[in-house]
C-alpha cells in the first residue's frame, strides 16, 4: 500500500487552468443529460424543473428549510416517516440562498448543488492528479459524470454537496493538511449519514501517519494531527447527539428515526433476500441476474483498488461508503444513487482510458454519456424515488 503522498506535488500551473480539461468535460455532460431530460420530459408531459427540485428527497430538504425539524408523515402501516433522517447542512444552504435571492427554497437548493457538482468534479480530479497524474484525473471526472446515474448530479440532492466535501477532505488528508480535511470531514457529516466514511479515512490516515512518525523524532504535525482527529467527527455526532436530545430517545435517537423509514444497517441480509426473490420467477430473473453482476463489479473493483496500492484513506473511505450502501437495509432501487460518492473505485477504470488512445477514450466516453442521459431522463420520469 503507498504512503498518503505517492507523487510530487503538481507543478504550479494554476490549480483553476490545471483541472480545466475536466471541468469543461463535465459540464458538457452534465449539460447533455439535463437537455435530454427537458426533451423527454416534454414528450411525456412532465416538468424537468419539478423533477430536479421538488420531487422525493428534495422536498424534504425543502421542507427542513422551510419549517425546520418537526415535520413527519404517519403511513397507514404505522411507520413514521421524519424529517429528522435528513441532515441539516443542504437545508441550511437552501435557506441561506433563498434569504441572500430571490430564489425559492427549491432552486436555491438547486443552485447549491450545482456549484456543489463543479466542486465535487473539481475535488475528484485533485485527488486523481496527486495520485495518478493529470491525465488520469481528467479520465476520473469524466467517468464519475458518465455513471448511469448521473443525473443525480444536477438534482437538488445532497450526493453532489457530500461528494464536494468528502473530495476535497481527502485531497487535503493526502497532503496533509490536517485540519483543514477534519473541517471538511465535519461539514460532510452534517450533509448525510455516511459522513462517517470520511472521519474514518482521516482518522485512519492520522493513525497511520503517527505510526510513520514513531520512528522520525523530528517529525512535525502531530498537534494538527491530534486536532484534526477531534474536529473530523464533530459534524455527525453533534447532528445525531442533538437528534437523540430532540426526541428524547437519547444518544441513539437518531436510529428510531431511520427505523421509521424501515432503514438501518443489517449486513446486507435484507438486499441479500431482495435479489434472491428476483430469482423466483422468469421476468425478474434477468433484473437479478444484473444486480448480481451489479454487486461483483463494485466488489471486484475495489480489489482492484486495492491491489494496485490506493492510498489508505482512499481505500478506507470508498470501503465505508460502499459497505454503508450495500448493506443497507432498505430503498434498494436507491443504492447506485448512495454508492455516487465512492468515486475512488472509479480510478481503475480511469487509469484504463487514460492508457488508452485519447480519441478512443473519447469516443467511448461519448457514447456512455449519451446512454447515461437517456437512462437518466427515463429513471426520472418514472416512478421514482432515485
Amino acid at each position: 500500500m503507498t504512503d498518503l503522498v505517492t507523487r510530487p506535488a503538481p507543478p504550479r500551473v494554476g490549480p483553476v487552468r490545471r483541472a480545466t480539461p475536466a471541468l469543461a468535460g463535465y459540464v458538457a455532460v452534465r449539460a447533455l443529460g439535463v437537455i435530454v431530460l427537458a426533451l423527454w420530459s416534454a414528450a411525456r408531459g412532465t416538468s424537468p424543473h419539478t423533477l430536479l427540485t421538488a420531487r422525493w428527497d428534495s422536498l424534504w430538504y425543502t421542507r427542513v428549510a422551510a419549517l425546520g425539524y418537526g415535520y413527519e408523515v404517519r403511513l397507514p402501516n404505522g411507520d413514521v416517516h421524519s424529517n429528522l433522517a435528513f441532515f441539516p447542512l443542504l437545508p441550511w444552504l437552501e435557506r441561506l440562498g433563498a434569504v441572500l435571492t430571490p430564489l425559492s427554497y427549491a432552486d436555491a437548493g438547486l443552485v447549491v448543488s450545482t456549484l456543489a457538482s463543479l466542486a465535487a468534479a473539481w475535488g475528484i480530479f485533485a485527488v486523481a492528479d496527486h495520485v495518478y497524474g493529470r491525465r488520469v484525473g481528467v479520465c476520473a471526472v469524466a467517468v464519475w459524470a458518465v455513471l448511469p446515474v448521473g443525473i443525480v448530479q444536477s438534482m437538488a440532492y445532497s450526493e453532489s454537496l457530500f461528494t464536494a466535501l468528502a473530495a476535497w477532505s481527502l485531497y487535503a488528508v493526502l497532503t496533509q493538511r490536517w485540519v483543514t480535511a477534519a473541517v471538511l470531514a465535519s461539514l460532510a457529516g452534517l450533509t448525510r449519514p455516511v459522513g462517517v466514511a470520511v472521519v474514518a479515512a482521516v482518522w485512519a490516515a492520522a493513525i497511520a501517519s503517527y505510526a510513520r512518525d514513531r520512528h522520525a523524532p523530528a517529525a512535525h504535525g502531530g498537534p494538527r494531527r491530534a486536532l484534526g482527529m477531534f474536529l473530523a467527527p464533530l459534524g455527525a455526532a453533534g447532528y445525531v447527539l442533538w437528534v437523540g436530545h430532540h426526541t428524547g430517545k437519547g444518544p441513539l435517537g437518531y436510529l428510531d428515526v431511520q427505523a421509521g423509514w424501515r432503514n438501518g444497517f443489517d449486513g446486507g441480509y435484507a438486499f441479500a433476500r431482495f435479489i434472491a426473490d428476483k430469482f423466483t420467477s422468469f421476468p425478474s430473473v434477468l433484473a437479478g441476474v444484473g444486480l448480481v453482476v451489479g454487486v461483483a463489479l463494485i466488489i471486484w473493483l475495489y480489489v482492484v483498488c486495492v491491489r494496485q496500492g490506493q492510498p489508505l484513506p482512499l481505500l478506507v473511505y470508498a470501503g465505508a461508503v460502499t459497505a454503508l450502501a450495500l448493506c443497507a437495509s432498505s430503498y434498494f432501487g436507491s443504492k447506485p444513487r448512495l454508492l455516487l460518492p465512492a468515486f475512488p473505485l472509479l480510478l481503475p477504470l480511469a487509469r484504463l482510458l487514460a492508457r488508452g488512445r485519447p480519441r478512443r477514450s473519447v469516443a467511448v466516453l461519448a457514447g456512455v454519456a449519451v446512454a447515461s442521459a437517456v437512462y437518466g431522463a427515463w429513471w426520472l420520469n418514472g416512478s421514482g424515488p432515485p
